[in-house]
This record gives C-alpha cells, structure tokens and sequence, in this order.
C-alpha cells in the first residue's frame, strides 16, 4: 500500500532504491505518527471534516495503535511502504470508512515533518537527562578531589599548577555551555509544522495553533513554505549541538587516555574496566575511552553531513531529504551510549594523591614564585628575569608554603565556584519546559 498509489506499479528496482532504509526507522517513528494523528483528528473534528463518533473512533483505536507500538506488537507489513501507510490501513480495516479521513488535509511531507520533530524533541530530552547525569558526576568529582594536584599544560608542556578539582569542574561548565545550544536547537525543533501540507497549505481551514497546542509545540511553523525548508535545517541546528557534547566528552577521553599513560600516572580505574594485549601482559588499555574518541569525532562530523545533503536544494520538498533520517536518528543512540558510559566509568575512576610532590613538576611553581617577589615590592619584569635566571641556572626552589597555591579568585583552585556552575545548568534545563509538553501528550493520550 502507497499512499500515492495509482494505477501503475513501480518498477521493483526503483522502489528497493527509494525506499532505503525507510521502513526500519520508521518503526522509531511510530508513537509519533500516532500522536500527530490524534491531534489531526481532533483538529478535523473542529472545523467539521469528521464526526464527533468518527473522532471519537479514530482516537481510541489510534491510542490502542500507541499502545501496540509501546508494547512491541506492532510491525510494518511487508507490502506497506511506510509508517503513515500502514497506521492509515490499520484505520480502514478497523473502522473503514472513517479511517480514510484520516488523511483529510496533511500531505506525507508534513507528517514526515511532524513525526520528526516530535521524535527529535523526545530525544533531546533524553540527551539533556543523560548529560545532567553526567555533569552531576563530574561536580561531585569535583569537590571530592578538589584538594589533589596536578600538572597543567600548554602546548603538552608543563605549565602551571593545576587541580582535579579545575579538572573535572572544567568539563562539568563546559557541558553548561553545550546544553545552552541544545536548548536552543529544542526551541527550534519545538514549533509545528502540521497543516503545511506538501509545503503550500490547504484550502481547508485547518487550526494550526489548536494541533500546536494539543501537541505541546510552542506555536506553528507559520509560513507554510518554510516548514518544509525547515526539513534539515533543523536536523542540521540539532546535529550542531549534539556535536557540541560530544566535542566536551571526546576531549575529555582524550585526557583520560593521557593521563591513564605510564607517563603520566595521574589516574587509574580496575582492571576490569581495560583491556589487555595478546602479547604483552602489561598492558591496560583504555579502549573505551578510545572508542567514546572515536564515536564523538563521528558525531561532530553530523552537522557538514547535513549540511552537504541539502546544500543547492530550492525552496519545496525534494527526495534528497530522505536520506537525512540515515544518518540523524542514529545519533541520538550513539551520544546516549557515549554519555553513560563516561558516567559508568568516572563512577570508579581512580585519583592519585600528591603527584606535585615529585621533584620534576618544581618549575611549575615559578609563576607563584615571580607572584611572590612581587607581593614583596618587585616589579612583575624584574620578578620574572629573577625567576627565570634562577631556572636557567639550576638553582630555582619552588615556594615552601602553598595550600592551593594561594589561588583565591572566583574559579581558581582554591575557589572552583561549582555552586555558581551548578545554578547555571539548573537554569538552562528549567528553560527547555518539557513539563509543557509532558502536559499535553499526557492530556492528547488520556
């Protein structure tokens, strides 16, 4: 069954290539297609296009739809061409007549349009639960450890004293930053684009604004032609931001590797979190720090992906938008699968103690020793060529009284400001109001 169907078929080969992937990913958009048919039908039920007995069936065998589809038990049949296909012929054999309504003023382009964003919006809830799981880790690693010293670096040369406390506590406000762009992608994924039919509206006096609200949107796509030119400009914005945790988390593996390295010796987790070589007994690899690396450089390539998919395209819908679907739905899965993992291993990362203690980090304590002669009456220039010709020559001792080398500042080692970090994320996840549309598709289902 097409919904385009006509009096001809398709010749095989066109159709196996068309299609693609298609009908396996619309399995994870099935329970959103049913919602948007739900609001659809209670739509036309208001401007007068269905009955109040045919609304009233179509949504209780679309709610039982739902519930086959949570449950499992719900399948696209193998001569159905897709998810909207096979729900409007389950409709007809059900209630006939009345499930052929159903498609009564909506194209397959807005309902694609629609099904995305209600799953895109579902998901980026997911991600944001995930990350705070996360970032909740972090801060708790933060304060625990924020006592522990060690190294800092530019250009991989030893800087200035650092802490694991500034460590973990750098990549717990990164992920600040990073939600803030995802908040922003939600609002954008978070408008309806139902009612724009194949992207020119309707002659039907279709109520965009009571579908928005049934829906939990925060208003309609309102120009019927961008709603369709949304298609991949919101992937892309989407894709953009998850780019962006990922970026945090694969910098953070990236240090991880580093400072597990014999060289280093900074941090270690049980063996029963690496894995071993096949020649060499030693060994103690950090392969799922590697492989989150690997993911998140994969996920951060998404968005140029995107991006060359519909670079050139006009205005209106085009094929090309299919292939979108391949590569964006996945990558929810993979970031998820990469954030809880990074949870799951920092949850028994180990912390060695004392790592300045050893002679060779001495220099790092120069710039606490310039800082020291100044505070003495030196200007900072002569400070510096003082301190730096002691170095030169051999004979540089590193300050005898540091707790927290004296950093006070806001931010600073021996004032990390996780309160202030911790109320920043509190305030741009109340922003995203996900209680909004938990309210309606609660209220639209019950």
């Amino acid at each position: 069954m097409k919904l385009w169907q006509k009096k001809f078929d398709t010749a095989t080969e066109v159709e196996t290539f068309t299609v693609g992937k298609d009908r396996e990913l619309d399995l994870l958009l099935a329970p959103f297609d049913v919602l948007g048919s739900i609001a659809h039908a209670s739509m036309l039920c208001k401007i007068g296009l269905l009955t109040t007995d045919e609304n009233k069936a179509l949504c209780v065998e679309l709610k039982n739809i739902y519930q086959e589809i949570i449950k499992g038990n719900f399948r696209i049949d193998d001569n159905v061409e897709d998810i909207h296909s096979q729900i409007e012929l389950i409709l007809t054999q059900r209630l006939g007549e009345a499930g052929k309504k159903i498609h009564t003023g909506r194209s397959r382009n807005d309902q694609v349009l629609l099904d995305l964003k209600l799953y895109t919006r579902s998901e980026i809830k997911d991600v944001v639960s995930n990350t705070l799981t996360l970032f909740n880790k972090l801060i708790d690693l933060s304060e625990s450890y924020k006592e522990y010293l060690l190294p800092g670096y530019t250009h991989l040369q030893m800087a200035m004293p650092s802490s694991f406390g500034l460590w973990f506590g750098a990549y717990a406000e990164s992920l600040v930053d990073d939600i803030t762009t995802l908040s922003a992608a939600y609002k954008v994924t978070n408008r309806n684009p139902l009612g724009s039919g194949a992207g020119y509206g309707s002659s039907f006096p279709l109520d965009r604004e009571l579908t928005s609200k049934l829906l939990g949107f925060d208003s309609p796509n309102y120009n019927v032609v961008y709603s369709q030119m949304s298609r991949g400009k919101t992937e892309r914005i989407v894709s953009a931001a998850l780019a962006n945790i990922a970026s945090t988390i694969g910098r953070m593996s990236m240090d991880i590797c580093l400072y597990m390295n014999q060289n280093f010796g900074f941090i270690s987790f049980p063996d029963n979190l690496t894995t071993g070589s096949s020649i060499m007994p030693h060994k103690k690899n950090p392969d799922v720090f590697e492989l989150i690396r690997a993911k998140c450089n994969r996920l951060q390539v998404l968005p140029n992906e995107l991006a060359m998919i519909c670079t050139n395209l006009p205005s209106g819908y085009h094929r090309d938008m299919q292939l979108i679907k391949e590569s964006f739905i996945p990558a929810f899965a993979e970031l998820n699968n990469c954030l809880n993992m990074m949870t799951f291993m920092l949850n028994q990362i180990v912390v060695k103690k004392d790592i300045l203690e050893d002679p060779k980090y001495n220099d790092l304590f120069s710039v606490e020793a310039v800082n020291n002669l100044v505070l003495q009456g030196i200007p900072f220039r002569e400070a510096y060529k003082i301190i730096s010709e002691s170095i030169a020559n051999g004979n540089f001792e590193r300050p005898k009284n540091n707790p927290l080398v004296s950093h006070t500042h806001t931010g600073s080692i021996g004032n990390l400001a996780n309160d202030k970090i911790v109320s920043l994320m509190n305030e741009t996840i109340s922003g995203f109001g996900f209680e909004k549309v938990d309210k309606a598709l609660s209220s639209l289902l019950g």
